[in-house]
């Protein structure tokens, strides 16, 4: 159950691009997360929420060129350094490719933030959901479910240990 919340200010994308975007955003977030972006079941419960302020402030000024806060919620154990750091470079990337030509490139103007929703706090169809509960319905095996519920679910408590060792 990815989800994404994009915020691009109104008007910066031409509308095509930006539906193309949206797209090519939910491929990234799948393929980031391991999932298959061309499984149909994965792709039913990745959804981009698209935000569009009417102005957005740099310094207290309106820029002079857009700015983008793209941010991926995905459940506890999916995303570790490598996969965060994979998905934050193609999603800077994506928007980038998605602005009108003769736009200055600056990756400083997209700001990616990956949360790690904690095990037992996501919740979908009235209940609360765990990451084997949500691995099984895209997976259709429970076992391969459960199994990679533990091995997630594992080394990302072994990456925060690290981190705090």
């Amino acid at each position: 159950m990815p989800m994404l919340d994009a915020t691009i200010p109104d008007g910066a994308l031409d509308p095509v691009a930006e539906k193309e975007l949206m797209a090519k955003l939910t491929d990234i977030l799948l393929h980031w997360e391991g999932a298959d972006p061309a499984n149909p079941v994965a792709r039913s419960i990745a959804w981009v929420f698209l935000h569009r302020p009417a102005e957005v402030f740099v310094a207290g000024e309106p820029p002079e060129h857009p700015r983008y806060r793209i941010m991926a919620s995905v459940p506890e154990g999916q995303l570790d350094a490598e996969r965060r750091q994979g998905m934050v470079a193609a999603v800077t990337e994506a928007v980038l490719d998605a602005e009108p030509p003769g736009r200055p490139r600056d990756p400083f103007r997209v700001w990616v933030f990956t949360h790690a929703v904690p095990e037992g706090t996501w919740g979908g169809g009235g209940r609360v959901v765990g990451l084997a509960d949500i691995a099984t319905f895209v997976l259709d095996d429970p076992a391969a479910g459960q199994a990679h519920a533990k091995r997630r679910l594992a080394a990302a408590k072994a990456e925060r240990d690290a981190v705090f060792a």
